[in-house]
């Protein structure tokens, strides 16, 4: 999985996806050539290397016996992790999105890793206990409808999408979407805490945290919800709720295309030439997660561009893992943290490989970016609950 010998790093996350499903232990050799797989010798999965363009090597015993002790040598920052079982994944999202609308189920569908779509319905009624691993497509939780107000109110998809969320959360129970959409928000907190992985991506980052927060505060403006929002409604927003974020400043404005203070969208003074982010280094022995979720041929990434860009530093707690920043620049692309027995991540932007996705744009063809570094860290999320759990000592 190095920069040189793998031709198609992420198809090679989809063989290690089928060689669990069919019931085989893979080893993850973190830091190994780029994070690469150790799979028993199937010659099921050396047709499937060939036919989907994976590239591969077969060893020997005594080969992989030698890699496993250069490993797990004191002096290396190394470690092979077993993955034991391919994990369950739900796509949060509606129904009518296409795969290329979101680059995790873009990925999800290019890697040939199987997924199923879920969505409101489905969480209110504790359908998630069925799945590991949740990805939260480019929601707004807090019922501003994405904040497209201000640019698109006008437009036909926009109408159409107000009246099916309406029509949705009156069929659910709810007076309003934002009371819906909170209600899912903390459906979903509670899948984390009992032992979820939650994966987010751009304004599926931010309003997740901000709905939690807003909790009991109508914070919407009468175009959103048909009445007037709180007084003074900032002052009532509680941190101690969210996942990641703290000390915000919501943004009011309904024609502004922004939630909060949280994202870096218009505070980036940056070239799109010189637009990257480095991924951190983490001890592969005492910190296999984060080591895990960092996993790359490249510790540069480069940058890209969505509602919700990247973080503040400044409005990130001290309990966050930062896992990719742009020091220079202040601000956080890649996130994670434990909440009860679960785990989260997020990841800023909108596409990896579309620096600034507009509404309408053609769907990025992954065929021509089979090697993405931006996209590897996708899929080292869908793949890392696969991990075999350490004991806890007692």
């Amino acid at each position: 999985m190095d920069d040189v010998s793998q031709q198609n790093h992420l198809k090679a996350y989809g063989i290690t996806y089928l060689s669990l499903q069919k019931g085989h232990n893979v080893k993850w050799l973190l830091n190994y050539r780029g994070g690469s797989f150790l799979l028993e010798d199937v010659q099921e999965f050396r047709n499937e290397c060939n036919i989907r363009g994976v590239s591969y090597e077969v060893i020997s015993d005594t080969e992989a016996m030698q890699i496993l002790e250069l490993i797990a040598s004191p002096s290396q920052n190394m470690e092979a992790v077993v993955l034991e079982k391919a994990p369950k994944i739900a796509v949060y999202s509606p129904k009518d999105k296409m795969p290329w609308d979101d680059a995790v189920t873009l990925v999800l569908n290019y890697a040939e890793i199987p997924y199923d779509v879920i969505y409101d319905e489905e969480v209110l009624t504790d359908k998630l206990l069925l799945y590991e691993w949740l990805h939260l497509h480019h929601e707004d939780f807090t019922g501003q409808y994405g904040k497209f107000y201000g640019a698109y109110r006008m437009a036909p998809w926009y109408i159409e999408g107000k009246k099916y969320s309406e029509t949705l959360a009156a069929k659910l129970g709810y007076s309003k979407v934002s009371e819906e959409k909170l209600a899912v928000a903390l459906r979903i907190r509670d899948y984390v805490v009992g032992g979820g992985f939650m994966f987010a991506m751009c304004s599926a980052t931010d309003s997740f945290d901000i709905a939690l927060s807003a909790e009991g505060v109508d914070i919407c403006e009468p175009m959103f919800d048909g009445d007037p929002s709180d007084n003074n409604y900032q002052n009532r927003i509680d941190f101690s709720k969210t996942f990641a974020f703290k000390d915000y400043e919501l943004v009011r404005n309904p024609e502004e295309y922004e939630f909060s203070s949280i994202d870096m969208t218009n505070k980036r003074s940056i070239a799109r030439t010189e637009d990257y982010f480095s991924l951190q280094e983490f001890s592969a022995k005492w910190d296999p997660v984060p080591t895990m979720l960092c996993q790359n041929h490249t510790q540069l990434v480069k940058g890209f561009m969505g509602q919700t860009t990247s973080f503040d530093r400044n409005t990130i707690k001290s309990t966050v893992l930062v896992l990719g920043e742009n020091k220079s620049n202040g601000e956080a692309r890649y996130i994670h943290g434990v909440k009860g027995k679960g785990m989260w991540t997020f990841y800023g932007g909108h596409d990896p490989e579309d620096y600034q996705h507009r509404v309408g744009d053609p769907k990025t063809e992954l065929d021509l970016h089979p090697t993405s570094p931006g996209y590897r860290l996708i899929l080292n999320n869908v793949l890392f609950p696969a991990a075999k759990k350490k004991k806890q000592k007692t």
